[in-house]
């Protein structure tokens, strides 16, 4: 009987699972959405109940579809939305609240406090991340507080929390766990001892009696209970999107890097055993653990990336569909001297400026939507470049090549430019599916699915590769010309 692996891809606006092959290739792949909740500006919460029902709902549709028995799954392994928030009652399983996700920033004056009363490089020295509401920590502490007796509650061991990634696992197998990982997103882990921070619970008032165990991202999480798809069935990887995606595209060794091209950017670079303290306002993190040791990565989050496309599309009118967008941009021999600078909600990094509005410099006369389009898809490029041009000054070394995934890696516009931006290739995987890959893959590890890394290695085939055609000159002037338009950008602070 043929087995197959099951990854769990649990996002912010929809629940996934794919089946995948020996070949890392998907036999289905089944999404359900769920609904957003937004109580006031700038809140963002979940229903932990809409999470949990259409991830079961995805998995048994994906088995259906693939016309599998439950018994031919050799392993399921879970990425998931990282730093989203929820608690719950240990008894029953209910949860006290909504989920609070990464997106919510109710908890902005908590963080600035933190700062003010400069508790910044502790945090920063211990978790690798900065004081922000967009991590797990601070999202805890507003449950505790505004939910009445839960603070005693928790204290008495009634209530766990947990990322998403514990949320499924406790509805699957009735286990508390988490892994390295998501525990390096709470703001409460020490990404160099490898735990749960003391001085950190202590700084937040949140009980160690609340928190998952940590077990490594390959290696068995419990099994599923036999009523909800048949039969029980091994969980052996749990891991971060981002981190996930980064293994599915096989960045094993110390400066490998890849791109997410989703409504924002992110992009991480392997950095190997080693913990790297950014220069440049990057956020250290662990990528993983195969069972022996913490492996970490450098991040860098870039807020609106396939966001300018959809802002185009919905708020400009420039285009009616998203693949317009390339089409348009390719009708102009270059963008006339216009920038776009995409600050809808601040930038991230290595600007991290949340007051930052967005603007369109270089107009003229001649000026018409076609350079504004492409204005707009090279300011993702550009934005990625700051990124990738940081991260080589925290390694002390050049990255060699990028590997790019996500929506807007589809724009061959884009990952033209990007191409020659960074002046090095830029690879697309022929298997877009990288987050679920990645969770399928340290599955497999584990139950010796696949035998090795290598072994992995020789699944990853590039479906298209893009290398540099700009010239240095050109590549030199545009850039200079995108940071003075930054610096513009930044200087404007309306009262």
């Amino acid at each position: 009987m043929d087995k197959f692996i099951l990854a769990l891809d649990q996002g912010t606006t929809s629940s996934r699972a794919a089946i995948f092959n020996r070949q890392g290739r998907i036999l289905a792949l089944a999404k359900q959405e769920f609904p957003q909740i937004y109580p006031r500006p700038g809140w963002v919460e979940h229903n932990p109940l809409d999470i949990w029902k259409s991830q079961l709902a995805s998995c048994r549709s994906a088995l259906k579809m693939a016309d599998l028995k439950p018994e031919q799954i050799a392993a399921i392994g879970i990425t998931n939305q990282r730093e989203t928030t929820v608690l719950w009652e240990r008894d029953t399983g209910k949860p006290v609240y909504n989920a609070i996700v990464w997106q919510c920033r109710r908890t902005a004056e908590y963080c600035e406090k933190l700062i003010g009363n400069g508790q910044e490089s502790l945090i920063r020295n211990k978790t690798g991340l900065l004081p922000d509401p967009y991590f797990s920590a601070s999202k805890i502490r507003w449950i505790l507080d505004n939910v009445p007796g839960l603070q005693d509650r928790a204290l008495k061991g009634e209530i766990c929390f947990g990322t998403i990634d514990s949320w499924l696992l406790f509805n699957l197998t009735g286990n508390h766990l988490t892994d390295p990982s998501n525990a390096s997103r709470t703001m409460l882990f020490n990404i160099r001892t490898g735990k749960w921070d003391r001085e950190l619970l202590k700084l937040f008032d949140i009980p160690v009696q609340i928190l998952p165990e940590i077990k490594p991202s390959s290696g068995l999480f419990g099994h599923t209970a036999k009523g909800l798809l048949g039969v029980e069935i091994p969980i052996c990887s749990v891991i971060g999107d981002q981190q996930a995606a980064l293994f599915g595209q096989c960045c094993f060794t110390p400066g490998s890097a890849k791109s997410t091209y989703g409504t924002g950017c992110f992009t991480l670079v392997n950095t190997g055993k080693t913990p790297v303290a950014s220069k440049n306002r990057l956020l250290t993190t662990v990528a993983w653990d195969l069972g022996d040791g913490l492996e970490y990565a450098l991040e860098g989050a870039v807020f609106v990336g396939g966001a300018v496309i959809q802002w185009l599309r919905d708020e400009m009118k420039l285009i009616k569909a998203a693949a317009e967008s390339e089409k348009l941009a390719h009708s102009v021999k270059n963008s006339g001297g216009v920038y776009v600078v995409p600050a809808f909600v601040g930038l991230g990094a290595p600007y991290w400026n949340p007051n930052a509005r967005g603007s369109i410099l270089g107009l003229t006369r001649g000026t018409n939507p076609a350079h504004i389009a492409r204005a707009a898809l090279e300011s993702i490029a550009f934005q990625c470049a700051d990124l990738i041009s940081a991260f080589e000054s925290d390694i002390g070394g050049k990255i060699e090549l990028l590997r790019a995934d996500g929506g807007a890696a589809a724009n061959a516009f884009l990952m033209q430019f990007q191409a020659d931006l960074l002046d090095i290739p830029l690879e697309l995987p022929s298997v877009p599916e990288t987050t679920a890959l990645g969770a399928a893959y340290l599955a497999g590890l584990h139950t010796g699915y696949w035998k090795d890394q290598a072994e992995i290695s020789a699944n990853w085939i590039p479906v298209e590769r893009f290398v540099s055609r700009m010239k240095p000159e050109e590549r030199r002037r545009m850039t200079a010309n995108w940071h003075k338009a930054v610096n513009a950008t930044l200087s404007f602070l309306p009262e």
